[in-house]
Parts: structure tokens; sequence; C-alpha cells
């Protein structure tokens, strides 16, 4: 009988340990102060400073990419994503006012390919070093038999950190609040299995896969910028769910969001997924973010400071609808 190794099974510890020495160069590259320790060893380490931070609250997020993947896999094309999985999780933990800290990646994959990887964990450390948080660490498992080789899986997972005074729940909303919509960079990282039902492997290998794999925009210096000008009172970030069930989630019961539609201009993808699927227009916007990545709610007396602010931060923004009295059962999400 051959002899059977962990190699031979499909897993090749070497290939992994060559992997994470070459990828070292990417997580220096995110510090920040309060990153201690080296990389490398059983957990990472981080020491936030609260000296102007009283009374601090850590904020904690977790998120993939989801079937975006699958698409990545038919352009070759993986650096794109990290930057998903990064913005995925820092606008969850921005939209409660908090600063992110650090960031983990969690890397699945039939066999560990490393130049795929390399191209993913420099998308991470990219939009890790843009959103100013550090990656301290991850894990790379490589799971034959669970996946094919060629299949990759990615999840992340960030902690920030907030004064509890500056905590923004929704609370403060009130009727007659506006609501500010911040623009999306394309699809994001939601909605991809019905989009992979309208468009065709083919199209998707080529310049419409291109487009489509678009990152996620990081919204997380803009709003931190301009919450040290303007009180902002809730914000939601659009993905899974679309409007109908994120902009809810940050508004208090008794109130509904009123939404124009015809305040913003749809990007051109949107309509051609809903045209060539024949999607519902109720569910286009309950699956994606038709081109509103971010909502943002202020009083009616900052609608106009808060819309120069996020202008001077080059994000293209415009007032897109408003808080009124909530219908039976409040916290609801009406369009006009």
């Amino acid at each position: 009988m051959t002899p059977l190794t962990y190699k031979k099974a499909g897993v090749d510890i070497d290939r992994a340990d060559a992997f994470i020495q070459k990828i070292k160069p990417l997580l220096e590259m995110t510090e920040r102060p309060g990153c201690i320790g080296k990389i490398g060893g059983f957990g990472g380490f981080f020491q936030p400073e609260t000296t102007d931070i009283p009374d601090p609250v850590l904020v904690a997020s977790t998120d993939g990419v989801g079937t975006k993947l699958l698409l990545a896999e038919l352009q070759r094309k993986y650096d794109t994503v990290g930057t998903d999985l990064v913005a995925m999780c820092v606008n969850d933990v921005v939209v409660s006012g908090a600063e992110p800290l650090f960031f983990l990646d969690y890397i699945a994959c039939g066999r560990l390919e490393p130049d795929t990887l390399a191209d993913i964990v420099k998308g991470i450390a990219q939009a890790c070093r843009e959103a100013g948080c550090a990656l301290i660490g991850g894990e790379t498992a490589e799971l034959p038999g669970m996946y094919e080789p060629g299949k990759v899986d990615l999840a992340g997972f960030c902690v920030g950190m907030v004064s509890s005074d500056k905590v923004m729940d929704g609370s403060g909303c009130q009727e007659g609040d506006r609501i500010i919509g911040l623009a999306s960079s394309g699809v994001h990282s939601n909605g991809f299995s019905l989009v992979r039902k309208i468009f065709s492997d083919e199209e998707l290998r080529g310049t419409k896969g291109k487009e489509l794999l678009t990152p996620t925009r990081l919204y997380v210096k803009p709003v931190l910028s301009v919450l040290k000008k303007i009180r902002l009172r809730a914000m939601a970030h659009i993905t899974g769910g679309g409007f109908k069930d994120n902009i809810p989630r940050v508004i208090p019961e008794g109130l509904d969001a009123l939404i124009q539609k015809d305040s913003w201009t749809v990007p051109d993808i949107f309509r051609e997924i809903q045209n060539r699927g024949d999607v519902p227009e109720e569910d286009m916007f309950r699956t994606f973010n038709m081109g509103i990545g971010m909502a943002v709610v202020c009083a009616e007396k900052d609608v106009q400071s808060a819309l120069k602010a996020f202008a001077k931060e080059d994000m293209e923004c415009r007032e897109i609808g408003r808080l009124v009295k909530g219908s039976a059962g409040g916290k609801h999400l009406r369009f006009v």
C-alpha cells in the first residue's frame, strides 16, 4: 500500500506557508495606530486609542461576496472581489458612526492557487488602506472535496469603534427629516444570482462581466469626514434587501420613509437587468441598490450643508426623500 500524506490528500501545507510569506507585505501596508505584534501569530492584536473617545463602543460586522465570485471566476479576475469583501463589512460598520479599526478575512478554496489568492488579498489590503482599517490577520483554508479546484469563497470580519454619545441608531429621527442618497459604483455585491440568470456565461466573460465586476464603493472616509461637521441622524447601507428592507431598519416606529423615484437617474445597468429579465419594479428595488449605495437621514435644516459636505468629498449625492408620519404599523418605505 502506497503511504498517504496530507499533501497527497490534497492539502499542501508548504504551499500555504509560502503563500502567507508572499502576502505579508500586503498586510503590513495597512498598518495604522493601534497595530501591535507580528503578523503570523495565532491571533491579531490591536490596541485602540480611546483618549478622545469617551465611553467607547465597539461595532462589528461580518459578510461575504456571494455569487459575484462566480463572475470573477469567469473573468479570471480576482482583485476586485477583495475590495467588495472589505466594503461590505466596513460600510456596515460606518453607518453606526463608527470608525473601522481592523479587519480579518477567511478564504476557502479547493486548491491553493497562490497567484489567484494573492490577487484577492491585494484587493483586500488596498480597500483596508482606503478605509483606514488594519488587516491584522486571516485564515486560508484548502478544502479538497468540499470545493472543486478553482473554486473560492470569501468571508470577512470588521471591528470599529465610536463614542457612545455619537452612535447613530436612528432614534433621533423625526418627521420631516430628509433622506440623502449617496451614489453607488454599480451593482455592488448583491443580486448576482439573478444577474447570472439574465446574462449568459459568454456575456459575463466579456465586457458585460467586466462592468459588473466593478467593486463596491467604500463610503468610510467621506462619511467620517462629514460626521465631523454635521450631526447626521441615521444611515443605511443599501445591500441585500435593497431599499425596501434596509432603510426601515434605521428609522423608529411611527415613521415611514417616502422615496421619490424620479429624484435620481437609475444607471443603465439596472434598467438592462430589469428589461432583459422582465423583472418587476418592486423586485428590482428589493434586490439591487438601483444607483444609491447609502441612504443618509438628516434634519431638514442640515440637508443643504450635508449635500455640500458630501460633494466636497467627491461623493455624488442628492436628496431622494423624507420621513413622514407612519402608516398603520409604521416603519415602512413608500415610493412616490
